[in-house]
């Protein structure tokens, strides 16, 4: 299992599971950041920073059956790191999409970013490292005991997947997570306590979804 302190990734870093050496997302990250590859990562495709690491589920992944699925529940139970999960979304793979969405973000309560291919995958993981490098860095400036509770990376997405829900616009989505804070949450709140925040209709609506 994956625990938060085993892998210690170098400041502007990203750690890379051995299986991906060769491949395209790793040819298209060497240059642009410092790629160091290792075996034992285990369930873990990426590690970004000591506290975020990446699980990647690829086409092939998710034609291929359900082996995905126990591997990202596997990997929830696990860790005590925040995971990313990056899927194909291709012509090909959308039809399992939704159903992958509901299991990674509603049931596990990770963030989920979709992609179209390796190249898009290793201009994502470029941009999320250099955006932990900035964090960090604010991070040296600040008082370490007064970190946010939540991560910058996961309020949009959060916010993003409250709306999904029918009913749910901005207002309520915002006034949603103001309540309950977390996914989980929501998705184990009463009708009645979810009626107090939006009223019956939608919390009805909510609810069934």
């Amino acid at each position: 299992p994956v625990t938060a302190g085993s892998i210690v990734v170098p400041y502007g870093h990203v750690i890379g599971n051995e299986k991906w050496r060769g491949s395209e997302i790793a040819q298209r990250l060497q240059g642009k950041i410092r790629l160091i590859f290792e075996d034992g990562l285990g369930l873990v495709d990426f590690h970004l920073s000591n506290r975020t690491c990446i699980l990647y589920i690829s086409e092939a992944d998710l034609v291929a059956g359900d082996e995905f699925k126990r591997r990202l529940v596997r990997f929830r139970n696990a860790s005590s790191l925040g995971g990313i999960v990056i899927v194909e979304r291709t012509q090909i793979s959308d039809q399992y999409f939704l159903a992958v969405q509901k299991l990674v973000v509603l049931e596990l309560g990770l963030v989920l970013l979709p992609v179209a291919n390796q190249g898009e995958a290793s201009q994502l993981i470029t941009q999320l490292v250099s955006f932990y490098v900035r964090e960090q860095s604010k991070d040296h400036n600040s008082n370490p005991f007064l970190r946010k509770q939540c991560s910058q990376l996961a309020e949009p997405s959060l916010f993003r997947t409250v709306q999904q829900i029918p009913g749910v616009g901005k207002t309520k989505a915002l006034l949603l997570l103001q309540q309950f804070g977390s996914i989980h949450r929501l998705c184990n709140a009463s009708v009645k306590e979810l009626e107090l925040v939006v009223g019956q209709t939608v919390a009805q609506q909510i609810h069934s979804f």
